[in-house]
């Protein structure tokens, strides 16, 4: 193949036909879930009409299944269409974040109730397509419209929409609990910000999470590890370790050297968060936390906020990772007013939902 002589033009030619591919991408999912949801609705009505809903309901949708498939090919069968159905069920009880997100502010029109037992929708407006626009995949949807509570879908919804989470992301933070870990200290009327606008971060306190979970480092098969083999196996899984940090994370520096009086402390981990325009430093540790490793990151955090912190910059945060931690030590420890350092603990297993409970309600935090 010949070389192109202007290969500005090339390069600019080929970024407006990946955008465009894209877009239709995006277009192409978005009509296929409004489809689904109209599909969903249609048998919905349809099924109300009936003397005995739940018989009647059963043979439309093996009628259909059979004339759909006939025509249109795979994709409709009976099982198929009972999802198709219970989306229309989940997503018409009100105007959800992922599926208004444009109108986020605007409240729902009154009169729309739903029986949850029955299924039955009463005093339910048709949606007007025009407003309608579903911003996930199919497979995020089915996902999501298995989480019954509906404070918790939407969190989780408007998260895989902001942070662009494929549906593995998804069912990780899902299965690691990461809604109730940020609520845990947050009372009602922040818990439901988090249903209504996601996770917002405005001060270091929300940055934090309490615990952290590293099941993907695979080290819950060795019953001993150093510091230099949790830091090791955090570098090399970067990108896991980015997505359990959350927004706006960036990697600085691994063993940050820093110096002064002819002595030398290295600093395991440096981050930069971009949403909070700070330095975020992490130091690791195996076993209980103890007052001299909070003494220590204290020294670390002054030592940036005075040696390396730009004007315009933000005061530096430093997270100390732990296994296990005195919250009393922690709280006599640090200043009341404190807003730098947190102590949080990690798992390197991911428990499961009724372990998570037991966890965030226990007051040591150790799985029983």
């Amino acid at each position: 193949m010949k070389d192109l002589q202007n290969t500005q033009l090339l390069q600019n030619i080929s970024s407006l036909l990946d955008n465009a591919r894209k877009k239709v991408a995006v277009a192409v999912n978005q009509t296929i879930v409004l489809t689904y949801y109209e599909i969903g609705r249609m048998i919905v009505e349809d099924e109300q009409n009936g003397e005995n809903r739940a018989e009647y309901g059963k043979a439309v949708l093996k009628d259909l299944s059979l004339h759909l498939t006939e025509r249109f090919g795979k994709g409709f069968s009976v099982s198929n269409l009972k999802q198709i159905r219970q989306f229309y069920i989940v997503y018409s009880k009100g105007q959800t974040p992922s599926v208004f997100l444009q109108d986020s502010d605007k409240h729902n029109e009154k009169g729309q109730t739903l029986s949850d037992e029955s299924g039955v929708i009463t005093n339910q407006k048709p949606a007007r397509q025009d407003s309608i626009k579903f911003n996930l995949s199919w497979s995020h949807y089915l996902k999501l419209m298995r989480i019954t509570d509906i404070n918790e879908r939407r969190f989780y919804e408007i998260e895989s929409y902001k942070n662009n989470w494929s549906l593995r992301e998804l069912q990780r933070q899902y299965d690691s609990a990461l809604y109730a870990r940020l609520s845990l200290s947050k009372n009602k009327e922040e818990i439901l910000q988090l249903a209504e606008k996601g996770q917002i971060i405005e001060k270091p306190k929300d940055l934090i999470k309490d615990p952290y979970v590293l099941e993907f480092l695979g080290l819950s098969e060795k019953p001993h590890y150093s510091e230099n083999e949790l830091e090791s196996e955090l570098i090399d899984k970067l990108e896991h370790f980015l997505l359990e940090l959350g927004t706006g994370f960036t990697f600085v520096a691994r063993q940050d050297r820093i110096t002064f009086d002819e002595k030398q402390f290295r600093i395991d981990l440096v981050f930069y968060n971009r949403v909070l325009r700070c330095f975020v430093l992490i130091d690791l540790k195996i076993g209980e936390l103890k007052h001299q490793d909070i003494g220590q990151m204290q020294m670390y955090v002054n030592y940036y906020d005075r040696e390396k912190r730009l004007e315009g910059e933000n005061k530096t945060i430093g997270i100390i990772l732990c296994q296990d931690k005195s919250e009393a030590l922690v709280r006599y420890t640090l200043p009341e007013d404190n807003e730098q350092i947190f102590a949080s603990k990690y798992f390197t297993i991911l428990p499961s939902k009724q372990d998570f409970i037991n966890i965030l309600n226990s007051d040591n935090g150790k799985i029983s």
